[in-house]
């Protein structure tokens, strides 16, 4: 018998939401204008499940497709590369609009500004970003790994000329490494998409930088008929990306906002408890956080991002690891006429996530309290493509994580 979903609905007392202002569709054109000006910009594809959505039952399914981004197979790099600009514009007393990637790359800004030394505590996706980023630009980046990472992750970060460890400790624990480190180096900077007392302002710039995404998913969406989703699923580690696209649709639709759903890796589920607590406080979860979604593998919420999903989003979800791997499998090999999306494990549980909640009747009441039906159309986000070959090829080819006591449904 499979390990359950858990969720919970949102009842935590509302209030004002101040950090809600971070993701000001100002704040995210700049960010979308910053990143457009690299020669390796593209919009990444949003795919459209047509198929998938008629079996499924919903009005339609789109799929934004973030293993095309920069070459990088995942989004996080929009976050990092966007917060290295406004750091060094606020260094050099410019406006990020001035932080093109020609003057990044300048003779000019290298004699002004010098090299900085960026600190990062990664799963890979982000530490690959700031690696690519850093390396781009003409700055050093330090990237520390968590007990238990991939290997092809690591190489992929070495590969980009950071100096790069994998320590023998958590996620959390790491990112407190690489901020001890940045303090002691001169001008270190620790680039994290986490927040904590004194450190707010670059994780806020992050997530702006995440609303790229976000911007471009919007804009697809009403070339395809659909000038508002009905809802939004998105996953969150400490919950930075979860914020940003959260809080970018907020403010774009602000008088009928999608409904919201955030997911998280059972191991690491620190949102869901929040909620589930009731009371409006963050809550941690601690240990090793062992689940194959790597990315998702944080225990302690980025308290800014807490502030906006606390006060919008309505469901919480904690989801085992079947969860995404039968997303992946159904991204991988869709209903016939669907585009194939190659998603890894933290990118592919908002399909896992979805197919349980519209197919089994143990989810019927979270299904119709979110109004999940034949009208509804739903984004999703595939944060990252194939990023470990050897746990995707087990996933998919050798079918660990099965969930074979799910009811047959034959499509027609």
């Amino acid at each position: 018998m499979k390990e359950p979903i858990q969720w919970t609905l949102n009842r935590m007392p509302r209030g004002e939401a101040p950090h809600l202002s971070i993701m000001a569709l100002p704040n995210v054109a700049k960010a979308r204008f910053f990143h457009s000006s690299f020669p390796q910009y593209s919009v990444t594809p949003l795919a459209r499940l047509d198929g998938m959505a008629k079996y499924l039952g919903l009005g339609g399914l789109y799929v934004k497709d973030e293993s095309y981004r920069f070459g990088l197979n995942a989004f996080k790099v929009l976050g990092g590369s966007f917060a290295m600009a406004r750091y060094i514009a606020g260094e050099t007393g410019r406006d990020v609009s001035e932080m093109t990637y020609d003057y990044l790359t300048s003779e000019s800004l290298r004699r002004e500004f010098g090299q900085a030394a960026f600190f990062t505590a990664t799963d890979g996706n982000h530490g690959r970003g700031v690696a690519w980023a850093a390396r781009r630009l003409g700055q050093r980046a330090v990237v520390h790994m968590p007990k238990g990472s991939s290997r092809a992750r690591y190489d992929s970060i070495a590969r980009e000329g950071a100096a790069v460890t994998i320590e023998e400790v958590n996620y959390d624990d790491c990112v407190r490494m690489a901020a001890a480190e940045a303090a002691a180096t001169d001008h270190g900077v620790v680039v994290q998409d986490t927040a904590w007392p004194g450190y707010e302002e670059i994780p806020a710039w992050i997530m702006q930088g995440y609303g790229t995404m976000a911007s471009e998913a919007a804009d697809q969406l009403r070339q395809c008929g659909v000038n508002r989703p009905t809802h939004v699923f998105v996953q969150a580690g400490v919950g930075s990306l979860a914020g940003a696209v959260v809080g970018y649709f907020a403010n774009l639709f602000p008088n009928d906002p999608p409904k919201f759903a955030v997911m998280e890796a059972s191991a690491a589920d620190c949102l869901y408890r929040s909620a589930l607590a009731g009371d409006g406080a963050p809550r941690k979860v601690t240990g090793e956080l062992r689940t194959i979604m790597a990315g998702l593998a944080c225990g302690e919420p980025n308290p800014i991002a807490w502030d906006i999903l606390r006060e919008h989003v309505s469901a919480f979800l904690s989801c085992p690891d079947w969860v995404a791997a039968k997303g992946m499998r159904m991204l991988g090999v869709p209903v016939k006429g669907d585009p194939t999306v190659i998603s890894g494990e933290s990118g592919a549980v908002g399909m896992g996530c979805l197919d349980a909640i519209m197919e089994d009747d143990a989810y019927r009441d979270l299904r119709e309290a979110l109004e999940l039906d034949r009208f509804s159309q739903v984004l999703l986000f595939s944060t990252e493509g194939n990023t470990d070959p050897l746990r995707f090829r087990r996933v998919i080819w050798d079918g660990e994580y099965p969930t074979t006591d799910t009811p047959q449904k034959t499509y027609g």
